[in-house]
């Protein structure tokens, strides 16, 4: 039989990892006799949800087995979700949906809604009666949300692909010990294939996290053969205990749905819109920089914040009238405040001629004149020519801003952020049957 293990909201700020349960899984179902049918599946769920805990990803786990295994294959997983999840932590409520057979398509549309806007834990345990999956969940169970989503989440069209190795356990919790030279030599070799390895601005390496979680480093790429060898080049300065590909929506936009209008947008959505801005871009306390966009149904302010880094200069060049297509998450306002989307990329579509009124230059000199009052003409500063009837000039100015897509550098990008390094890499079909080897290890 096939069965589909779903797992979510196993982690917290102070450590665990959902990854790395899904991981010892791996090896334990192997050792039980089951047969993956897929790479483990890492779904990143909607970004913008106040609730998520760190990288917001769930895991599904595709296996086939003998009809009479499944109830200890049930055990096994319950097993590990309990002594791995943290339960200390308020904001950390896991989940497990068991479904067998072949994935409905409402939980695949299920699945699509959880990564591209918000569901209720009511519409998932509607769903799971419905489908006749089995769940298990703790504290308030929202974990059952992401769980189930990440069972429906096939990924039949573009994907990626992500190596994770973790630490010992002994390590966790001190810093990491990669060297960054064996970084810096893996993206040039495997750059085309590979990405988000190292910030282009700032050199900083992306493939290791800084927190108290068990991931060593994760390699995301197009192929599973890819990051296997990009990861294979790496040196670490620590024992690696486990590693294993999986595949992901990742670098894919996964989350962003066009939307109608902006007076459609609701917080915490995902989403893509279309507009012109109102007003010229404004910096704010903390180098934040802000616009306002419109479409005719509403208005929205759009905010690139100062992590951004470089992104923030082609949006301060930005005009009134100019139209783009803003990509980002709305954030929670109160009734008394204009919605903001926190911006992940923009896109300039037109631009608006800058034409400025400028004063004469002098008829007799070439210099520079100042207006000798509203209706009085000008004076020249260099030779002090007087002209009652010269007036301003007008003068388009070059924008210093083309139309195009502006993404920030990727220490700023979020997990589903399409990078600049994959457009025109987009997979259209499911991955062949067959599976890479090694997948794993051990």
């Amino acid at each position: 039989m096939r069965l589909h293990v779903g797992l979510d909201d196993t982690d917290s700020p102070q450590g665990g990892c959902t990854t790395y349960i899904a991981a010892r899984l791996v090896e334990r179902l192997l050792e039980m006799g089951a047969r993956f049918v897929d790479y483990p599946n890492l779904l990143r769920l909607n970004p913008n949800v106040p609730w998520k805990t760190r990288g917001n990803g769930a895991v599904c786990l595709r296996v086939e087995i003998d009809g009479e295994q499944a109830g200890a294959v049930k055990r096994a997983v319950v097993g590990e979700v309990e002594a791995g999840s943290r339960f200390d932590c308020g904001n950390t409520n896991p989940g497990i949906v068991f479904l067998e057979g072949e994935v409905p398509e409402p939980v695949v549309r299920f699945s699509e809604r959880v990564v591209g806007g918000v569901v209720t834990l009511e519409e998932a345990a509607g769903l799971l009666e419905g489908c006749r999956a089995s769940a298990i969940g703790y504290k308030n169970m929202r974990g059952i949300i992401g769980a189930l989503a990440a069972v429906g989440g096939l990924q039949g069209g573009d994907h990626t692909y992500e190596l994770l190795s973790y630490r010992e356990s002994r390590n966790w919790g001190t810093p990491r010990r990669l060297d960054e030279a064996s970084v810096a030599a893996m993206d040039v070799a495997h750059g085309d294939e590979t990405f988000n390895n190292i910030d282009g601005e700032t050199g900083q390496v992306l493939i290791a996290p800084h927190g108290p979680d068990p991931v060593l480093y994760g390699v995301r790429g197009e192929t599973p053969e890819a990051v296997y060898r990009a990861a294979m080049a790496l040196e670490a300065g620590e024992p690696v205990e486990r590693w294993v590909i999986y595949r992901s929506n990742q670098g894919t936009d996964g989350h962003l749905r066009p939307v109608e209008g902006i007076s459609s947008l609701a917080p915490y959505q995902p989403a893509e819109v279309e507009g012109e801005l109102l007003e010229e871009p404004r910096t704010i306390k903390g180098s934040h920089v802000i616009f306002g966009l419109g479409d005719g149904t509403g208005a929205i302010d759009c905010a690139a914040y100062e992590p951004t880094g470089s992104f923030r200069e082609p949006v301060r060049l930005l005009l009134p009238g100019d139209a783009v297509r803003a990509y980002g998450g709305v954030k929670e306002t109160t009734e008394a405040e204009v919605m903001t989307l926190n911006l992940e990329k923009l896109e300039v579509l037109r631009l608006v001629p800058d034409v400025r009124s400028v004063n004469p230059a002098c008829p007799d000199c070439g210099g520079g004149m100042e207006s000798m009052g509203r209706g009085k003409g000008f004076r020249c500063r260099r030779c002090g020519l007087r002209d009652a009837k010269l007036e301003k000039a007008s003068v388009e100015l070059e924008r210093g801003l083309s139309p195009g897509l502006y993404i920030p550098p990727p220490r700023a990008q979020r997990h589903l952020t399409k990078p600049l390094a994959r457009y025109g890499k987009e997979k259209r079909n499911p991955p062949p049957m067959e599976m890479y080897e090694p997948w794993h290890w051990p």
